[in-house]
C-alpha cells in the first residue's frame, strides 16, 4: 500500500467517524474497541484496516506532539520489526506517553474520585483518618508532656509526671538471675527456688515401706538413716559417714527421731522395742520394751519419747525413770505411722492405717496425755502418715492421706474444724513446715514422685522439685531451715536448698540490728 493510499483511507475514516474530539480517548473506550475489533477481525479485511486505522488515531490524537517511534514507522508505510523469542522488544507496537503533554493534577483528582465510589475504600480511608487522628492526638500529648530540662543537671527529654507505679501483686519477669549453682529456679515471690538437687548420695538397701520413718535430721547437724540392718551418720558439715549399728539378719530399723537438742537418738526396732543412743560415744544407753509388733513412728518431747506401733497401741516413755511406761493410748484399730508434738508440747497428734487423725491433750501434770483423744479427725480416706505442726501457729495441724486420698487438710485444733483441703494429685508421703517462710513442702509417690512447694494459706504451688524416679519415702530439715533432704525408694538421698534465706532480708535485720542503740544499763557496769 502506497503512502498516497494510506493517507485517503484515514481521511475516509475521519469523514465517516466524526470529527476527533480533544483528549486521548479512555481506558475503558481503547480496551472496548480493541475487544470489538478483534471479535470482528475474521469477518472482514477491510474491518481489520479499519480497526487498525481507529488505533492509529487514537494515538495520533493522545501524542500528537510526540509520536512513537513504532508509530512513525508504521506512517512511511515500513513493518516493525518482529522481535525473535525472548528477546526484548525495541518500541514496536507500545505506546509511551508524553509527560509534557499529560494533566496530573487532573488525574489525581479523576483517580481520588473512582477511589471515593468504592464503599470499602471509603471505609479504609476512613480508618486511615481514624489512625491518623488519634496518632495526632498521641504525639500532642507527648509533646505537652515532655519538657526540656537543665543539660548539666537532668535529661535532655523528660516527662513532667512520673509513671504510675505497679501494683503490689505485678511481678516483673525480666528480674531474673541465673547462677551455676542453680541452673533452674522457679520464681515465688521475690526469690527463686532451685528445683534441681543440690547434692545427692547413694542410700542402698533401704527399705521402700511406707509405714515406715527411716531417716531425722539433729539439731547438731547430723543426718541419721536406716539401710537394709544397718543405722548411719552423715555429718552433713564435714561429710563423714560412721556405723551406729548393724543388727543381725532379720533385724532391722523401722523409725529413727533425735531429741530436740542433743546427740540422743531414738531407735524403734522391728522387734518391737525402743533403744535409745548416745551417738557422740557411739554407744546404747538403754532399751525400753512395751510394744508386741514392729514400732514404725517415734516423737520426742523433752525428755519424753513417744513410740507408735503396728499393735495400735501409743506409749509415752518418761527416759528418766526405770519404770519407763508412764501411759498408754489405744485409739487406733490399725498400725500407728504418724506420731507428731505440736511446738508448744500441749497436743499430740497421731496418724495411722485405719484413715484416722487422733489429737491428744497433754496432762495437766505434763507427763503425757489423756487415755482419750480430744478430737478424732475422720476426713480422710487413705492411711495418714505425714503430719506437721505449723511452727507459727501452734493451733494448726497438716495431715496427707495416701493412695486413695492423696489430699493435704489443714485443722484448727482448739476446735477440731477443717480449715482447707487441697487435692494434690498423688500420694502424700511426708509433710514439713518452712522456718523461714509462710510455706511447707510435701513429699509424694507415683506418678511424679516429686516434692512441692506450696505457698500457705493461699495453697499455691510455688515449685515441683524433681529428680526422684520412685516414690519419697522421708523428707528431713536442716538446723537452720534452709535446706531439706529427702530419701526416695530409688535408693538415693537427695539435698534441696529450696528455703535459703533472702539475703536482702539478713542485710537489712543486720542493718537495724547494728542500729540499735547500746544499753543504758551496760554502760553504767564498771
Amino acid at each position: 500500500m502506497s503512502q498516497f493510499n494510506y493517507l485517503n483511507d484515514i481521511n475516509s475514516f475521519l469523514t465517516m467517524e466524526g470529527e476527533i474530539t480533544r483528549g486521548p480517548a479512555p481506558r475503558w473506550q481503547k480496551k472496548m474497541e480493541t475487544s470489538t475489533t478483534s471479535l470482528n477481525a475474521s469477518t472482514s479485511r477491510s474491518k481489520l484496516s479499519t480497526s487498525y486505522n481507529n488505533s492509529c488515531s487514537s494515538f495520533i490524537g493522545a501524542s500528537s506532539k510526540t509520536p512513537s517511534k513504532g508509530l512513525s514507522d508504521a506512517r512511511r508505510g515500513r513493518k516493525s520489526p518482529t522481535p525473535s523469542k525472548g528477546a526484548r522488544t525495541p518500541g514496536g507496537d507500545r505506546f509511551i506517553p508524553s509527560r509534557s503533554a499529560s494533566n496530573f493534577d487532573v488525574a489525581h483528582y479523576l483517580i481520588r474520585q473512582e477511589k471515593k465510589s468504592d464503599p470499602e475504600d471509603e471505609e479504609n480511608e476512613n480508618s486511615n483518618n481514624q489512625t491518623n487522628s488519634s496518632k495526632t492526638e498521641r504525639q500532642k500529648l507527648i509533646s505537652e508532656s515532655l519538657q526540656l530540662g537543665d543539660l548539666k543537671t537532668q535529661r535532655v527529654l523528660c516527662y513532667q509526671k512520673k509513671a504510675p507505679s505497679a501494683p503490689e501483686f505485678h511481678q516483673n519477669p525480666l528480674r531474673v538471675v541465673y547462677s551455676i549453682q542453680t541452673p533452674q529456679s522457679t520464681k515465688s515471690g521475690a526469690r527463686y527456688i532451685p528445683t534441681t538437687s543440690d547434692r545427692i548420695l547413694d542410700a542402698p538397701d533401704i527399705i521402700n515401706d511406707y509405714y515406715l520413718n527411716l531417716m531425722d535430721w539433729s539439731a547438731d547437724n547430723i543426718v541419721t538413716v536406716a539401710l537394709g540392718n544397718s543405722v548411719y551418720l552423715w555429718n552433713a558439715g564435714t561429710g563423714n559417714i560412721e556405723q551406729l549399728v548393724e543388727y543381725e539378719e532379720g533385724e532391722h530399723a523401722c523409725s529413727l527421731a533425735w531429741i530436740q537438742e542433743g546427740h540422743i537418738l531414738a531407735l524403734g526396732s522391728n522387734s518391737g522395742t525402743v533403744e535409745l543412743w548416745d551417738c557422740s560415744k557411739m554407744k546404747r544407753l538403754r532399751i525400753m520394751e512395751g510394744h508386741a509388733a514392729r514400732v514404725g513412728s517415734l516423737a520426742w518431747n523433752s525428755y519424753l519419747v513417744t513410740s507408735g506401733s503396728r499393735d495400735g497401741n501409743i506409749i509415752h516413755h518418761d527416759v528418766r525413770q526405770r519404770e519407763h511406761i508412764v501411759g498408754t493410748l489405744s485409739g487406733h484399730t490399725q498400725e500407728v505411722c504418724g506420731l507428731k508434738w505440736s511446738t508448744d508440747g500441749k497436743y499430740l497428734a497421731s496418724g495411722g492405717n485405719d484413715n484416722l487423725v487422733n489429737i491428744w491433750a497433754a496432762n495437766a501434770n505434763g507427763i503425757g496425755t489423756n487415755t482419750e483423744p480430744a478430737y478424732v479427725l475422720n476426713e480422710h480416706q487413705a492411711a495418714v502418715r505425714a503430719l506437721a505442726w505449723c511452727p507459727w501457729q501452734p493451733n494448726i495441724l497438716a495431715t496427707g492421706g495416701g493412695t486413695a486420698d492423696r489430699c493435704i487438710k489443714f485443722w484448727n485444733i482448739n476446735n477440731g474444724t477443717l480449715l482447707n483441703s487441697v487435692d494434690s494429685k498423688s500420694q502424700v508421703c511426708a509433710l514439713l513446715w518452712s522456718k523461714t517462710y509462710k510455706e511447707l513442702i510435701s513429699a509424694h509417690g507415683y506418678a511424679n514422685n516429686q516434692l512441692t512447694v506450696w505457698k500457705y494459706p493461699s495453697m499455691i504451688r510455688q515449685a515441683e522439685l524433681t529428680g526422684h524416679t520412685s516414690r519419697v519415702l522421708q523428707i528431713a530439715m536442716s538446723p537452720d531451715g534452709s535446706t531439706v533432704i529427702s530419701a526416695g525408694a530409688d535408693e538415693t538421698l537427695r539435698l534441696w536448698n529450696c528455703f535459703a534465706p533472702d539475703p536482702n532480708q539478713a542485710k537489712k535485720e543486720k542493718a537495724a540490728s547494728s542500729k540499735v542503740k547500746p544499753s543504758v544499763f551496760k554502760q553504767s557496769i564498771r
